[in-house]
């Protein structure tokens, strides 16, 4: 890579039969287009086109509570069961977004994202109810086959209650577009209220992935 410009990303080839699933808790509109500011202003310090960084999409923007990854579809009922469980059990809370940071380090930065500086422990509730719903009633798939191998539903990561709003893995400004993020991300903050968790269906092509819901399940307790 020369000039600042980071090598091309190319993203694994999607399988039709098995997209890849996930459970978040979405964004209002409102508090969508309020962040597109800070993205903006990101770009702008470090020259987008030549960054590549992979912005999520102003539109899509979601805190993700479970990853899932490559599932055939006819799971996505059994799925949409296990979120309606866990959202009967939960009350709508307040989230707030403030602050940032990335992952892992801002020196090297994989993933930019804004912090939550309210309701994390109510996303973390979220997130480790669908991690015991699933486990206990998808660990394994028909005739046998391992769920956990197959469809990507075991998932020991640590939860960690963040907003994603860009990959930059492997690109040389990336380092300089984390701190950039951090002055225009600060003093500001943006809160809604948390009342559903999605089923959301990736669609990958050659620009910015975005997100199908197919399932939603209103938190309700």
């Amino acid at each position: 890579m020369t000039g600042g410009r980071g090598r091309a990303f190319e993203r694994p080839a999607e399988d039709p039969d098995r997209p890849r699933l996930f459970f978040a808790a979405p964004l209002p509109d409102d508090v969508r287009e309020a962040i597109r500011p800070v993205r903006d202003a990101v770009q702008g310090a470090v020259g987008d086109g030549h960054a590549r960084i992979r912005w999520v999409r102003i539109e899509s923007l979601h805190l993700t509570l479970r990853f899932i990854g490559p599932t055939a579809l006819d799971r996505a009922e059994a799925l949409g069961r296990v979120a309606d469980g866990v959202a009967a059990t939960v009350a709508p809370f307040e989230v707030l977004i403030a602050g940032s940071g990335a992952f892992p380090a801002y020196g090297r930065p994989r993933t930019l994202w804004l912090g939550i500086e309210r309701g994390a422990d109510g996303l973390a509730r979220l997130a480790a109810g669908l991690a015991d719903g699933l486990a206990d009633g998808l660990a394994r798939g028909p005739a046998g086959d391992d769920g956990a191998r197959d469809d990507g539903i075991r998932d020991d990561r640590p939860f960690s209650a963040h907003l994603t709003l860009a990959r930059t893995d492997g690109l040389h400004l990336a380092a300089e577009a984390a701190r950039a993020l951090g002055e225009a991300a600060a003093g500001r903050e943006w809160s809604f209220v948390a009342d559903r968790i999605v089923l959301y269906r990736s669609h990958l092509g050659s620009g910015p992935a975005w997100y199908e819901p197919i399932h939603e399940s209103r938190l309700a307790g």
